[in-house]
């Protein structure tokens, strides 16, 4: 980009360098989450910037769901709030302006009944000279997908708007974009130069598209340049994409950070700039067309527009494809379960099957093949092929092998308990998860499920078989994605990222992605024989999980009605499988999880 300096400009307009700190907070780690909020406010302080901004939620992580019910946990953020104002002042950090996320609540005298206990608030603050200068909280507060924010917090009727070096930066969070009115209007209504959105915004399959044009369609409502810092991380279920950006005020894109990394977005914007004296700070009231009123919360930080300076290259990230987006989510999401709750290591069982490999593959690009341990247990009915398969897969990726075959396990049960058909197979199933899980107890391994969508949809898995462990990689992914997330891994053999081990040859062997799918509990078995093929079963799952559609509507988007019908059958059945399957990442827009939330007894069904 060809530099830029300030004489270019109208008198009118103002010079501001903005940095976005997209970063991976830890929930309920408020030292460690100050502690990154410092280290990145210096990097935002070398590089020149005259504002930096934090995620939602920055200081306490985020979603912090029921912990902010909790007086004591409410107190600690507060307390770390100022706290961190005065370590970032003693640090030398304390001239540059600082906003960043974090847990509130209103004073005593504003709760009102049918509020959350301790009337908690989804709070930011703008830090500044050692103190805390001016707090709000969001204004809108969701309740649909995963979230039920109106349960926990309380919403926020100010908006702040502060001048940093002759331009007004107003301050909105998250969901008050997603919302018509509110903030977005009222930082019209202010004359702000600058809308600055805090995010912890989950990922989902095309999702940056939508957050892209949301932007550029609220700084045109606005009539202001709009900047938007993302989360980037694991939290139990979800991932956080940062995919943090700045628009113009006409929605044009200036600048956008990577997805699913850590990143300092630093961008100089040419902005309106402020008229030359404030309002009053105690705020003006103003109507925010959602039925509310919001007052402006005006500060000052410095009044005058910078002399000209010399504009720094843009950074315009180019977003990830489909399938490789979807699996960074599925890394980071299993990485971050794996070290945010202490675990070193995985342990997992590879049958030789696509599941157990992807699942493996996910394993080692996340925390490296030397932490992986995949145990073979080839029972009586396992084809020498899978066998062969796993041991390929092993000798590739280098993980950690160990071979124990379960058949005279099987035996000393069958000599005690006369089992048949089903019980018979799911024996197995349930003696390979006690190994898996004894190995975990002994060695400290997280254990890793390879249970896929289409399984866990259609209950096609055992209960405490091969759906027991610690966390689940693929539990939001359908089986044809499963499918096509190993091909592409293999397409990127030999290529080193964040999120790509770098392996010298495809990770997946071939012969696994061509064998036809079986759980080999019987002579053989395969897949189709107990359900429909997955080319027309995914399809259908979509529709009825995702979507919601009931029968007539299944019927008349073209699925076979006999289909129809048995696969209403398996889904609902399987209600109480999934309600004790373990987390894992969400990567679409109704998981089994957070999203979809169904009553185990439940006599309804579709007709």
């Amino acid at each position: 980009m060809t530099k830029l300096i300030r004489a270019t400009y109208p008198w009118w307009v103002a010079q501001l360098r903005i940095a976005l700190a997209q970063v991976n907070s830890t929930v309920g780690d408020l030292d460690g989450n100050a502690g990154t909020v410092v280290e990145w406010t210096r990097r935002a302080a070398d590089a020149g910037a005259h504002l930096v901004a934090f995620p939602e939620m920055m200081l306490t992580g985020y979603p912090v769901e029921d912990l902010a019910l909790r007086a004591s946990f409410v107190e600690a953020s507060q307390t770390a709030l100022e706290r961190l104002a005065r370590r970032l002042a003693d640090e030398g950090l304390g001239d540059l302006p600082v906003v960043v996320g974090y847990l509130d609540r209103r004073t005593v005298g504003l709760v009102r009944p049918g509020q959350p206990a301790g009337a908690p608030l989804d709070a930011a603050a703008w830090l500044h000279g050692g103190e805390v200068l001016v707090r709000s909280a969001k204004h809108h507060l969701p309740n649909y997908g995963v979230f039920d924010e109106y349960r926990i917090f309380v919403r926020g009727d100010r908006l702040p708007v502060v001048r940093v070096h002759g331009v007004d930066v107003a301050t909105a969070i998250c969901e008050d974009l997603w919302q018509d009115g509110g903030p977005v209007t009222a930082a019209g209504a202010a004359g702000a130069g600058l809308l600055l959105s805090i995010n912890a915004s989950p990922y989902e399959r095309d999702k940056d598209d939508t957050r892209l044009d949301l932007c550029a369609r609220r700084a045109r409502e606005a009539g202001c340049a709009l900047a938007y810092v993302n989360l980037v991380g694991g939290q139990d279920e979800l991932v956080f994409d940062g995919d943090s950006l700045i628009v113009g005020a006409d929605g044009a894109p200036l600048a956008r950070a990577p997805q699913f990394v850590e990143h300092l977005l630093v961008a100089d914007l040419a902005v309106p700039a402020a008229a030359p004296s404030p309002e009053p700070a105690h705020g003006t009231p103003v109507d925010a067309l959602d039925g509310t009123t919001i007052t402006i919360d005006r500060r000052v930080v410095s009044a005058d527009p910078l002399p000209a300076y010399p504009v720094e290259p843009q950074t315009v990230a180019e977003p990830l494809d489909d399938l490789a987006e979807v699996y960074a989510a599925l890394v980071l999401g299993t990485r971050d379960y794996v070290r945010k709750n202490g675990f070193r290591s995985v342990v997992l069982g590879l049958s030789g099957g696509i599941d157990s490999a992807l699942v493996a593959t996910i394993a080692s690009d996340a925390i490296g093949p030397e932490n992986v341990h995949a145990i073979l247990l080839p029972s009586r009915y396992s084809s020498e092929g899978s066998v062969v398969d796993a041991e390929e897969l092993v000798k590739r990726q280098g993980v950690n092998s160990r071979t124990v075959p379960i058949a005279p396990m099987v035996e000393a049960f069958e000599a005690q308990l006369d089992l048949h058909g089903i019980a018979a197979e799911n024996l197995q199933a349930r003696i390979r998860a006690n190994v898996w899980m004894g190995l975990s107890n002994e060695h400290g391994h997280l254990v890793l499920t390879g249970g896929n969508k289409s399984e866990l949809a259609t209950g096609y898995s055992t209960l405490y078989g091969d759906s027991a462990g610690g966390f689940g990689p693929i539990k939001d992914v359908f089986k044809l994605t499963v499918w096509e997330l190993a091909r592409w891994r293999n397409t990127m053999a030999g290529k080193s990222t964040p999120f790509l081990h770098g392996f010298a040859e495809e990770p997946i062997p071939e012969a696994i992605l061509v064998k036809e799918p079986s759980a080999e509990l019987r002579p053989g078995q395969r897949d189709v024989d107990s359900l429909p093929e997955y080319a027309v079963l995914d399809p259908v799952l979509t529709d009825y999980v995702e979507r919601d559609m009931g029968r007539d509507a299944l019927i008349a988007a073209g699925h076979d009605a006999a289909l129809v019908d048995r696969v209403i059958r398996l889904v609902d059945l399987a209600e109480y499988k999934r309600r004790q399957y373990p987390p894992g990442p969400k990567i679409t827009p109704k998981n089994f999880g957070r999203d979809r939330r169904l009553p185990i007894t439940n006599r309804w069904r579709e007709r």
